[in-house]
Parts: structure tokens; sequence; C-alpha cells
């Protein structure tokens, strides 16, 4: 009897230590969370594809890794970051802004502004010379009535 009733107490305390690591485990990341990550990232393999919707079978990997590295409890900046050593920048759907990457960020912004003001500039020179046009229209007619008046009188003269 004694027996069975340390086998029973060994049973409970086994069983007690495994229910104990599988709670430390917390809840399993839902595929919103690991698909939030995963739309941050492009697939190393395929060329433009965002990781989230990537139908290789490394993706699916990839994804179930980023699965396994929410769980442990890595923030989407370190899962990046992880993915960027293995991979490359290359992987990061936003590129970094070091190095020569920053460029990226000044250079569309500055040519939006350049282009604006040719346009800008380019609107007012069209108009210029359409005012300047009307002007000389009339200068020119004003130029012909005298002329034609002229004209007329020279020939009033004659008769």
């Amino acid at each position: 009897m004694k027996r069975n009733v340390l086998i029973f107490l060994a049973i409970t305390v086994l069983a007690l230590g495994f229910a104990s690591r599988v709670l430390a485990q917390g809840p399993t990341p839902s595929d919103d969370d690991v698909n939030a990550v995963a739309k941050q990232l492009f697939c190393p393999v395929c060329e433009n594809t965002p990781l989230d919707v990537c139908p290789t079978q490394a993706c699916a990997q990839w994804r179930e890794l980023i699965r396994t590295k929410l769980s442990e409890g890595w923030s989407a900046e370190q899962i990046k970051q992880y993915f960027a050593t293995q991979y490359g920048a290359r992987v990061l759907s936003e590129p970094p802004r070091q190095g020569l990457n920053w460029l990226v960020y000044v250079i569309p912004p500055v040519l939006m502004l350049i282009g604006v003001y040719i346009l800008f500039r380019a609107y007012q020179s069209m108009r210029k010379p359409v005012l300047a046009d009307v002007d000389e229209e009339e200068s020119v007619a004003a130029n012909s009535d005298n002329y034609l008046a002229r004209v007329e009188e020279e020939l009033k003269k004659r008769k």
C-alpha cells in the first residue's frame, strides 16, 4: 500500500511539474500578430513579395519562426532586426534610416518641391506673353487704324 501511495505522489509531482512549464509558455500569438510583423518584411527568396502573402515553404517556416519569437516575448523591432541580420537589410519593407539609405527619405520631397517650383515658373512665364501679345495686338490695331485713317485722308485730298 505504501508503494502505491509513493507511486501516486511521484506521478502527481511529475504532472504538476509539466503543468507549470506549460502554463509558463503563455498564449500562442494569433495569425494577425504574426502577419503584423510579416507585413514589415519581404521574402528573401522571392522578389518584392511581402512575407505575409508569400506562398513558399520557406516563408511559411519564417512565419512560424516569427510566431515562436513572439511567444518568447520578442518585440516586432527585435524580430525585424533578427531577419535583417540573417538576410540583410533588403528583407525590410522600410530601409533603415542610416548611411546612404537616408537619401531615400530626403530626395523625393526635395524633387517634389523642385517640380512644383518649375511648374509655377512655367505657369508664370506662359501668362506673361499672353498679356504682352494682347498689348501688342492693341497697339498694332491702333497703328493700323492710324494708317488707314491717313490713307483715307490722302485719298480724299486727291479727289
